[in-house]
């Protein structure tokens, strides 16, 4: 049985009549007299007593009568909750980021629930090798990632330029140097995530060049924590500025800058080529762009060729 049969079943069924039902209907009577006689061949069953002028529903008539206006109901239901997805008025937005990354999304999603606070917004915090698996699974449609996935199965859409940051706390010896290089390192303790990542291959890779001994002497799970122990005295660190921009700002941390070590971090926004995104997602892609175009640098938003 098909819907339009369901409405005409219950046209006629209100009516109690066919003439009647065809007028409401914009239809002639013949054409609605075949609707019924499909429907009636569809379940097997007389769902009108001829005999009677008045439009009878018979037993199967009338059990039919309560699942097709429960049906067109749901329909109707169905079709409302899709507008306001449409319209944003519902709806949820998944993504994935791993503890640094995650940062970035921060002043993105206060304007995003500013502008459409019916959204619920989801940030699943993972490590950034698992993101790309995970989008292919469609367990979250959009990621922020350092690095560029597979251009040939991923759309990426780089959105932020960062920096790495040399911190000590305010009390130690370097606090005041305008600069330093990696050579004067050498003696320091670094305070260093126990993540590994193409940033900390970089790192160990310019004190290579430079000959200059790299002592990791504490590593810690969270860059929260390795601020922490920076800012309480214990050793030096070297970070993503996004992640220390506050700790800078209010004083708590120093930032001092290293000769020969400028590693620059291009953020992006990745989800799956072959996908079609929700309305939900499409709007967050809106609000990064706006969010470039007013800020400026550091934000940005760069579609990244496929080739």
């Amino acid at each position: 049985m098909e819907l339009h049969q369901l409405e005409t079943f219950l046209a006629v069924a209100e009516e109690r009549s066919f003439s009647r039902a065809a007028v409401r209907l914009h239809r002639t009577q013949p054409a609605v007299s075949q609707v019924i006689r499909k429907l009636e061949a569809a379940v097997g069953e007389t769902l009108f007593d001829r005999a009677a002028r008045d439009g009878s529903l018979t037993a199967s008539g009338v059990l039919l009568r309560d699942y097709a206006l429960r049906l067109l109901a749901l329909r109707r239901e169905a079709s409302s909750a899709l507008g306001e997805l449409k319209s944003l008025e519902s709806g949820r937005l998944q993504l994935a980021a791993n503890e640094y990354t995650c940062m970035y999304l921060l002043p993105a999603i206060d304007r995003y629930r500013r502008e459409f606070p019916h959204i619920t917004v989801a940030v699943h915090r993972m490590l950034a090798s698992r993101i790309p698996d995970e989008l292919n699974l469609r367990t979250f449609e959009l990621g922020m990632l350092s690095f560029r996935p597979d251009p040939a199965h991923f759309r990426s859409i780089a959105v932020y330029a960062d920096t790495l940051a040399f911190i000590v706390s305010p009390s130690h010896p370097l606090a005041g140097a305008k600069r330093v290089s990696i050579s004067q390192l050498g003696e320091e303790t670094f305070i260093a995530h126990n993540v590994a990542s193409p940033l900390r291959r970089k790192v160990i890779e310019a004190f290579q060049r430079h000959r200059t001994p790299l002592n990791m002497g504490i590593e810690l799970p969270t860059i929260e924590a390795i601020k922490r122990f920076v800012a309480m005295g214990n050793g030096v660190a070297l970070i993503p500025h996004l992640t220390v921009a506050q700790e800078l700002k209010s004083g708590d941390l120093v930032r001092i800058p290293v000769e020969d070590l400028e590693a620059r971090r291009i953020l992006r926004l990745v989800h799956r080529r072959q996908t079609t995104l929700s309305y939900a997602a499409r709007a967050f892609l809106r609000t990064i762009k706006t969010l470039a175009q007013e800020q400026g640098p550091p934000f940005y938003y760069q579609v990244e060729r496929a080739g």
